[in-house]
């Protein structure tokens, strides 16, 4: 079986050509054709010439019998071939029975049968059985909750496996397993990709299946759709599979297709004789029915059964959300939901059922007219879904209420009346709309405990799917959720639960500066103004329209990216700005603006609107981080790093105009500008240039990535920095880009979470031919004095460099007072109120001062 480990689809060909069914059997298997695999085998055991010979053919029928998903008869083939089996073949079969044992949920056995074999394995050096061997051991002990233990089987399987690429890849994609379980998503990843290059069939599928789910949990769900539908599961995995895709759907925003898919799960669960998985898929049609946007007698009707149902299944906290749902479309349709809300409102136990609480609760007072204690509900929800975040990220997919967080946000956006109420409000929703975690946490035991949820977790979801809920198990749980919630809070450097913005504070801050910040509720886009300390709301239309003219926009300055200044794309441009500009209506004039964009006004290049040109503008992922980047502390040193990476045709021009005007900065480029090395001369820089091609993730922009010499730098990767740069200004590539309705916004977002206090970088396609002289005008302001935000202001731009945005504090320095500089974003020496804009032209500020 050898041949089979290193190629099955050669060895299936040469043994169907020399009639050996035993091997083209397992290689049937292998190639993910287990039903073809079952008859074959069938007929080498008809055709077995020894009970010795029946029984290897059976060792290896268990194998196939398991991937059709009927392990009975699997471990029944197998024990009828155990007794006669002898040295190397009794190997391979306790391999074959460790795995299929550890895959059904039965762990000690399948550590006893893999550790009971091992000693005689090593002395008999057979590859494929020992590497099997340690496979069932590694994934019994990464179900168990010992991931190191798990890590340390399998990256030797991985090793004995060399020489059988085959093989060697089904260990790597279940060493990618494990590592996921651990917590760090990005060596996951990578070890998933570099087993799918050598895997066919049934284990390319399981391999793209485990990836698909590691990307949807670390928020990459449009990637995981994309992998899931170029997967071809069949048999025991078909309805995971599409249950998985369900999910991705939903995530990335198709409820149709997710509620669709979410329906064919339940059948094939169904079909397969698997009851207890068709509730989850229920659960889901539900969310994804309610996402779409029905509000029906039919779908009320539905979400009370589905929660009858999910509650006498163990399925609590999805239960809990099912009626939540029902209570939201009763009190839409005008009907009474008290009942519905009262189990809920009462409910004790995990963070997701108190959150549901506090969820019943608001929509109960809200029910009585009581506005106020629906509020008062619905920010002691938001904190308590915040202490409990990381929790919440190692919850069992399949077992999240994933909808608690959003949905409860958008009950306190829809309560809020005054403009006071709904900037607190939408400041809590962007405060728990962050990045899924991607790294285990550094200390070590914390990180013990985080992995042994997500172990305890999968064990409790895959015990309530079999009808065997356990309340021990779920006490487990619920104590081991509040121990890894009260180490989170008390973990040095971890970050205090964010309390309600002080708009005292935000104020003071501003000056005479100008916030606004935008808000989404439902079909509708407001924003909220703060100027000299007073608040104004304002109603800015259909949510709609400005997401098509932000598309617009943006596909404009792409194709004036990629050529030249054609001159119906330019007025294009100008027509679209124009429309888009009233966005800014009520913030006509010349003062500084702190801009906090909502959904897909993100990735609106702002420097293109009319009433921006030349004006100093930063902006930020909320109000509270813009307070919290002006008091980011400088690295203490003063020293700058100028960066390019491969590639890149003017990066050379570039870095030469900017060493002129920075003449003692430390200056890497290709090939010495490899990832380890910027990273360690970013540490306490004061400025940092970079000028490098980024791959942006959409939904995690902590995966995102810089382009360098020997390999890529990952934007998650400088957490690990004693002091991050103070100010770092991207010039290649649009890492300011952001997907719509994340509050962080790209790859500048997430520097700014890591401690950076000011990024300049594009939402949009940059001309490279235009950077270097765009940057050289930027830099030659800073080092003039003048604040960063107000450097680019200054900076003349040609429509090829107008996605550039500062984002952050907009300062160039430490301190919260800014440095003296002109009004307006005039550059020094400049007297008249003319503000520059495109190359060639110029905006009179002939309005009234805001």
């Amino acid at each position: 079986m050898t041949a089979v480990a290193d190629d099955p689809a050669v060895a299936y060909r040469r043994a169907l050509r020399s009639g050996d069914d035993r091997t083209a059997g397992l290689a049937a298997k292998e190639l993910g054709r287990p039903g073809e695999g079952r008859e074959l085998l069938g007929r080498a055991l008809g055709a077995a010439g020894s009970p010795y010979e029946a029984a290897r053919v059976r060792a290896d029928l268990a194998g196939v019998l398991a991937a059709l998903g009927d392990v009975p008869a699997a471990l029944e083939e197998a024990e009828r071939a155990r007794a006669a089996l002898r040295g190397t073949d009794a190997d391979r079969l306790a391999a074959v029975v460790s795995c299929v044992l550890a895959r059904a949920g039965r762990l000690l056995e399948a550590r006893d049968a893999a550790a009971g074999a091992l000693p005689r394995a090593r002395r008999s050096g057979d590859p494929v059985a020992l590497a099997g061997l340690l496979t069932g051991l590694g994934l019994a002990q990464a179900c168990r909750g010992e991931p190191a233990a798990a890590e340390a089987a399998l990256a030797e399987a991985v090793e004995v496996s060399a020489g059988l690429r085959h093989q060697a890849a089904a260990a790597r994609s279940d060493l990618a397993f494990v590592v996921a379980r651990g917590g760090d998503v990005p060596r996951a990843l990578a070890l998933f990709a570099e087993a799918e290059r050598d895997l066919v069939g049934e284990r390319l599928d399981r391999c793209r299946f485990d990836r698909a789910e590691v990307l949807v949990g670390a928020g990459l769900a449009g990637e995981a759709r994309e992998l899931l539908a170029a997967s071809g599961a069949a048999g025991a995995g078909a309805a995971d599979r599409l249950l998985l895709l369900a999910h991705a759907e939903l995530a990335d925003g198709d409820p149709e297709r997710a509620a669709r898919t979410a329906e064919q799960a339940r059948a094939a669960f169904t079909a397969q004789g698997r009851p207890g998985w068709t509730l989850p898929a229920e659960h889901l049609v539900l969310r994804a029915r309610w996402a779409a946007g029905e509000r029906s007698p039919l779908l009320l009707a539905s979400a009370v059964a589905t929660a009858d149902r999910l509650e006498r299944g163990g399925w609590e906290p999805a239960a809990a959300e099912a009626r939540i749902i029902a209570a939201r479309v009763a009190l839409h349709l005008g009907r009474p939901a008290g009942h519905l809300l009262e189990q809920v409102r009462t409910a004790r136990g995990p963070g997701a059922l108190r959150v549901a609480a506090w969820h019943a609760i608001g929509l109960e007072r809200l029910s009585r007219q009581d506005r106020t204690g629906a509020l008062a509900a619905v920010w002691t929800g938001l904190a308590l879904l915040e202490e409990h975040a990381e929790v919440f990220g190692a919850l069992e997919l399949r077992a999240r209420a994933a909808g608690l967080g959003d949905d409860l946000a958008e009950l306190g956006l829809g309560l809020a009346r005054s403009a006071r109420e709904l900037l607190a409000a939408e400041e809590r929703r962007r405060a728990i709309a962050r990045p899924a975690a991607i790294r285990p946490p550094r200390d070590r035991g914390h990180a013990a405990a985080l992995a042994e949820l997500r172990t305890l977790s999968t064990e409790q979801t895959t015990a309530t799917a079999r009808g065997g809920h356990c309340p021990i198990l779920a006490g487990r749980l619920a104590r081991l959720e509040s121990t890894v919630r009260d180490e989170s809070l008390r973990r040095p450097g971890a970050p205090a639960p964010r309390a309600r913005l002080d708009m005292t504070e935000l104020a003071g801050a501003l000056a005479d500066r100008v916030l606004v910040e935008f808000v989404r509720i439902g079909a509708e886009l407001h924003a909220v103004t703060m100027r000299d300390g007073l608040l104004r709301r304002e109603h800015l239309g259909a949510y709609e329209e400005a997401a098509r003219d932000v598309a617009l926009l943006r596909a404009v300055l792409s194709r004036l990216a990629s050529g030249g200044d054609d001159p119906r794309a330019l007025g294009d441009l100008a027509e679209t700005a124009a429309r888009l500009d009233r966005l800014l209506t009520p913030l006509h004039g010349d003062r500084e603006l702190v801009v906090a964009p909502a959904g897909v006004l993100h990735g609106l290049p702002w420097a293109a609107l009319p009433s921006l040109a030349g004006r100093p503008f930063t902006v930020v992922p909320s109000a509270a981080a813009w307070l919290r980047a002006r008091t980011a502390r400088n690295g203490g040193g003063d020293h700058r790093v100028l960066v390019s990476g491969p590639e890149l045709a003017h990066a050379t021009r570039e870095l030469r105009l900017l060493r002129r005007l920075h003449p003692g900065a430390l200056v890497l480029t290709a090939p010495s500008a490899r990832a380890e090395t910027v990273r360690e001369a970013l540490d306490g820089a004061c400025l940092a240039h970079i000028a490098a091609h980024g791959e942006f993730r959409p939904g995690n922009p902590l995966l995102s990535r810089l382009r360098l010499a020997g390999g890529p730098l990952l934007v998650h990767d400088l957490e690990a920095l004693a002091e991050p740069p103070h100010v770092v200004v991207l010039s290649a590539c649009d890492a300011g880009r952001a997907e719509a309705g994340d509050a962080v916004i790209g790859m500048a977002g997430v520097l700014l979470a890591l401690g950076t206090a000011t990024v300049v970088a594009s939402v949009t396609p940059v001309r490279d031919a235009d950077a270097p002289d765009f940057m050289h005008a930027f830099h030659t302001g800073l080092c003039a004095g003048l604040p960063t935000a107000h450097a680019l202001a200054a900076a003349p731009r040609s429509p090829g460099v107008l996605g550039f945005l500062c984002f952050g504090s907009g300062q160039s320095r430490s301190r919260g007072d800014d440095p003296p500089h002109p009004p307006g974003g005039l550059r020094p020496g400049q007297s008249s109120p003319v503000a520059t804009g495109l190359v060639g032209s110029a905006t009179q500020l002939d309005h009234e001062p805001t």
